[in-house]
């Protein structure tokens, strides 16, 4: 890079930034909202861009920065190994790595447990789709619909999300079955229990009807992320893997979005479910921001696989210290139960404003992962125009959100893991003050 190039670089605007953007990246790579905004900084639960607009941060870059931006512990831990070494992989003894997964497997739940660390969810759930196949000898998969689990092209086929699904081929043989997306769902009207029984008996059927042989797996999100923060009524996933196990099916828990206390109530969303998977996946935010993602699984479903393998960038260094230290950043501060206190504190503020606006059919969620659903008002009829509105207008009011769902018409809320009460107050005014502006 010359002079003149490192000049424009450091006087770049977001104006200009955009342009560069939309002429270097696919067509279908794009910004969020209307007007691309930049992130030049970060501080606890606010980011800055380039012009020194301050926004209070509540999506986190997709539920990745946990613990808020630029936190101390885990930048100190970052910069410490950085002047050390920065990359390895698995072929070499790593302390950090190798802590990491110890720390990892002690609080997975799941016992004599294995971990591969990988760089990202989409990888981590391709490598448990490796396994269960692999384990299983089959390649007839069970998923969620209104899922959504990466990418890759393996991912793609077990995400039951149109408009995030780029291609139908595959070699695995999907049958998706029904779940916790209850606003939309044929089953809608029953209660929790009955609910779960109709889902049960949907999933059965799927069993007796629709395989051939052996299954290898069910793979679930405990709460759907990109399928809007849909969630099922706990014990859920316990009622399915009755069933599941009667025929030996592995049960996989993508924890890519709910892992590490983010729900409040458990430090994994499958805890909700009175289940032990027998395979989970992590990323997202466990490193606080840095590439980190893995896979956990008891020994006899690990070391399936019989041929050497490893991922060049799964449990490097860098990412493995950021990884202790947000861990132990969590562990230490009981964070899990901030996310608790501050997530019932803002449903607690969002719940009367939803129930007094007609264009939102529900808040849901648990914990600090809550999202609003935009609907046409008499109806559940989805209103993509009404969620992008609101995005827009909590953005000019200073405020970052995230959307998401089959249609784009879900708001999804995600602030920092030890946001402060004074931060949930300040969001949830701009949040109230946004929705009585729509009509």
């Amino acid at each position: 890079m010359g002079l003149e190039d490192e000049t424009r670089t450091q006087m770049a605007t977001t104006k200009e930034l955009a342009s560069r953007y939309g002429a270097v990246f696919p067509s279908w790579v794009k910004p969020l909202y209307g007007e691309p905004m930049s992130i030049d900084r970060g501080q606890g639960s606010y980011v800055w861009d380039l012009e020194d607009n301050r926004y209070l941060d509540f999506f986190g870059g997709v539920l990745t920065t946990m613990i808020g931006h630029n936190q101390p512990e885990v930048t100190a831990a970052v910069q410490e190994q950085a002047a050390k070494i920065m990359h390895s992989s698995t072929l070499y003894l790593s302390e950090p790595m190798i802590t990491l997964a110890e720390e990892i497997a002690a609080v997975s739940g799941i016992p004599d447990a294995r971990v591969f660390f990988t760089a990202s969810g989409t990888e981590a759930n391709d490598t448990a789709l490796l396994l269960a196949t692999s384990y299983r000898k089959s390649n007839q998969v069970l998923a969620m619909r209104n899922s959504y689990h990466g990418r890759s092209f393996t991912a793609q086929a077990i995400t039951s999300h149109s408009s995030w699904t780029a291609t139908a081929t595959s070699g695995l043989d999907v049958h998706f079955v029904q779940g916790g997306y209850r606003l939309r769902s044929p089953f809608r009207h029953l209660d929790d229990d009955a609910f779960t029984q109709a889902c049960v008996d949907d999933l059965d059927q799927i069993l007796d009807m629709m395989s051939a042989g052996d299954i290898a797996c069910l793979i679930a999100e405990p709460i759907q992320g990109v399928g809007g923060f849909a969630l099922p009524p706990d014990g859920f996933f316990g009622a399915m893997q009755k069933s599941l196990s009667n025929r030996g099916i592995l049960y996989i828990s993508d924890e890519v979005q709910t892992g590490w206390g983010r729900t409040g109530d458990h430090f994994w969303g499958y805890q909700a479910h009175g289940v032990t998977p027998d395979i989970l996946t992590f990323a997202k935010g466990v490193g606080n921001g840095a590439a980190l993602a893995g896979v956990v699984a008891r020994a006899e479903v690990m070391d399936t696989i019989k041929v050497t393998s490893f991922s060049t960038f799964g449990g490097n260094p860098l990412s493995a210290s950021a990884g202790r230290a947000t861990l132990k950043y969590l562990l230490d501060n009981n964070i899990q139960a901030n996310a608790k206190l501050t997530g019932d504190r803002f449903r607690s503020a969002l719940e009367p404003v939803v129930e007094e606006t007609p264009w939102i059919a529900e808040v849901r969620g648990r914990g600090l992962m809550l999202a609003l659903e935009a609907v046409h008002p008499g109806g559940d009829e989805p209103d993509t125009a009404r969620a992008a509105e609101f995005a827009e207008g909590c953005k000019k009011r200073g405020l970052l959100v995230g959307k998401g769902g089959l249609y784009g018409n879900v708001i999804r809320l995600a602030p920092m893991l030890n946001v402060t009460e004074a931060e949930i107050d300040e969001g949830a005014g701009i949040i109230i003050d946004t929705i009585r502006d729509i009509t």
